[in-house]
Parts: C-alpha cells; sequence; structure tokens
C-alpha cells in the first residue's frame, strides 16, 4: 500500500482520523507544556525592568483607550530586518507588567517597543496634534484635545492596587504616595527624589509645556520611557533558556 493510499484511508476514515489528530495535538502539546514545569520561571530577570510610574501607567490606560495598540505593535520580532530598523529584540522580561500586553497584531504605523527618547517631547506633542504635519503620509487621527484635558490622580491609588492584585510589584508605600509620585515626575521644580528612587530611570519634566498636568503629559511620559529601562549594550541572553 503506497504512502498516498494509507493517507487516502485515513481521510476517509472519520474516526481513525480524529483519533489520530488526537493524538498528534497531544504529543504537541505535551512538548511544549511539560518543559514549563521544571522552570522556576518562563520570564528571564533582565536588570532594569522596574512597574510604571503612576503617570507612565496613566499614559498607559490613554494609550490603549484611544486604541492606539491597533495600529501600532510593541513587539520587535528577532528578524534582520525589523531589528535594523527597530532595535534590538523585544524581550519577554519588557512585557512582564503589562495588562494586557501590547505586542499587537497588525502595523499602519511603526513598531513602538523602542520610540523612548528617539524623539524629543515638542516632537510628540506636534505629531498628536497634527500627524500629518510631521509624518505627511500618516492616516493617523488627530489628538490635540489630549494637552486640552487636565488630570487629576483621583484614583490613582486604586489604580496601582489593582494591578498589584494581578502579580505587578506595587509596594504598599509605592500605592501610598501614588498621588504624590504622579504630580511630582510633571514638575521639575518638585521634590522628585524620592519618586525616582521608587521608579529608577523616570523622566521627571513638563511633557506638553503647558500650566497642569494633561493626558497629554501622561501619554508622553508613556512613550518616553518605552524600550528605556534595559541597557542593551550590556544584556547578554541567558544561554540556558
Amino acid at each position: 500500500m503506497s504512502i498516498l493510499t494509507k493517507h487516502k484511508f485515513i481521510e476517509t476514515n472519520a474516526t481513525l482520523l480524529l483519533v489520530l489528530s488526537f493524538l498528534v495535538v497531544s504529543v504537541g502539546g505535551l512538548v511544549q507544556i511539560v518543559p514549563l514545569f521544571y522552570l522556576e520561571n518562563t520570564i528571564e530577570k533582565v536588570e532594569g525592568m522596574r512597574p510604571y510610574s503612576p503617570l507612565e501607567l496613566t499614559g498607559r490606560d490613554i494609550y490603549i483607550r484611544e486604541g492606539c495598540y491597533v495600529c501600532h505593535s510593541q513587539m520587535i520580532r528577532p528578524m534582520r530586518d525589523e531589528v535594523e530598523r527597530y532595535g534590538h529584540y523585544s524581550l519577554a522580561a519588557e512585557s512582564m507588567y503589562d495588562h494586557p500586553f501590547q505586542w499587537g497584531s497588525k502595523r499602519t504605523g511603526p513598531d513602538l517597543a523602542r520610540v523612548g527618547g528617539r524623539y524629543s517631547d515638542d516632537w510628540h506633542l506636534v505629531h498628536l496634534r497634527n500627524p500629518q504635519s510631521v509624518v505627511p503620509e500618516s492616516i493617523m487621527p488627530k489628538y490635540a484635545f489630549l494637552e486640552e484635558t487636565l488630570i487629576e490622580p483621583e484614583h490613582i491609588e486604586e489604580l496601582l492596587a489593582t494591578h498589584a492584585l494581578v502579580g505587578v510589584p506595587y509596594t504598599d508605600e509605592m500605592i501610598e504616595t501614588a498621588a504624590a509620585d504622579f504630580r511630582a515626575q510633571a514638575d521639575p521644580d518638585s521634590d522628585y527624589d524620592d519618586m525616582l528612587e521608587r521608579y529608577p530611570g523616570a523622566q521627571v519634566r513638563n511633557f506638553d509645556g503647558q500650566p497642569g498636568i494633561s493626558e497629554a503629559d501622561a501619554m508622553i511620559a508613556y512613550l518616553q520611557m518605552l524600550g528605556t529601562l534595559v541597557d542593551f549594550s550590556t544584556f547578554t541572553p541567558d544561554a540556558s533558556r
């Protein structure tokens, strides 16, 4: 009996096809799942990673609210063309505090995993006001209203506490000082040293250059930290994984 004949016999026998399909799926599943039980952690530890600051986390929520993830992914795949265009491929650890993660499935615009520090705050502000003024071919809608919408950290403690429930390592101190840290990051004249101890590498400044804290401040604070926490010049992949 030839291979084609055997294949035809399996395809025309519904019960046999079902049994064999079940066996293939079972073996494939076991091969992928069983090794995970022998790993203490499926995400390798990477120096520099920390939870989002209250202002960054607020900006991230605005980013999700406005559907930015629909057109912009945050996952650089380990392929030459992607690495050359966007930078070092994304690490699992970079999404460990994301609920939900922002990997995305479509790129109408560029990947934003390494956008932090690539453009000035003014560039981001102009881009949000009128994307076509800096990228003529862009089809991104205008978000000028973000800088016109002032925000207060009314529920920021509850937001951090909720993320802590799902595993983000926000301490009681971080939750208690969330409102103060929120305001301090957007005010370069504030006493922000304690905030920086809790969130190393957080950028402190008036992001939109206007009085008060706006949604644009929060959004730009979030965008400017993306991809900046890990020092890839010293990063060495764990060869045991």
